[in-house]
């Protein structure tokens, strides 16, 4: 091989190297939400995450999807940039509820939406489209509980409540508590 054609193939070899080394991400650090003391490393990452927890009948309970997923090493908890959860019901409308991030514990009882939290049913049998507006929601989902301590806004049709905190069973029979400042707007039927 001529010397300009060997001096030509190292070139190439090493900008292939190069540009293959520069094309690898470099290791995952982010700094959790819920743990304000720095990067942590994170062992796995998915793109376009999408589960689905069934009932003992083999029916749908829950479907959480999400745009990234996060799990960290050091507590094995996960995060989740724009999460969606549905909770289905039995001859209902699912409850659709989407935050900004969401933190979820290590045996997945615990679930922490934060930022803004929207929760939205369509109209059903005998209940009227609903629409809750509220930040910071803690949810079990083992229970089908969301508690929040913050303000609170509830529509439904022409109707339209404001309270700060609140407690939600979504589960039928669903029910909701709301825990103080409560003021409303009700048109008879």
């Amino acid at each position: 091989m001529q010397p300009r054609h060997l001096i030509l193939a190292l070139l190439v070899a090493g900008a292939a190297l190069l540009s293959w080394r520069l094309s690898e991400p470099p290791p995952d650090t982010r700094q959790s939400s819920a743990r304000p003391d720095g990067p942590r490393e994170v062992d796995y990452r998915i793109l376009g995450f999408e589960v689905v927890r069934m009932t003992p009948a083999g029916v749908p309970a829950h479907r959480l999807t999400a745009a990234t997923l996060w799990h960290f090493i050091d507590d094995d908890t996960t995060e989740l940039d724009t999460p969606h959860l549905t909770v289905f019901q039995n001859d209902e409308p699912p409850w659709e509820i989407d935050a900004e991030r969401a933190w979820v514990s290590s045996d997945g009882s615990q679930v922490l939406l934060r930022g803004e939290v929207i929760i939205d049913r369509a109209a059903g049998t005998q209940s009227p489209p609903t629409t809750i507006v509220t930040r910071d929601l803690r949810i079990k989902p083992d229970e089908d509980y969301a508690e929040t301590d913050q303000p609170v806004r509830v529509e439904t049709d022409s109707d339209w409540l404001n309270a700060v905190g609140m407690r939600a069973w979504l589960r039928p029979p669903s029910r909701i508590t709301f825990l103080s400042d409560v003021e409303g707007f009700y048109v008879p039927q």
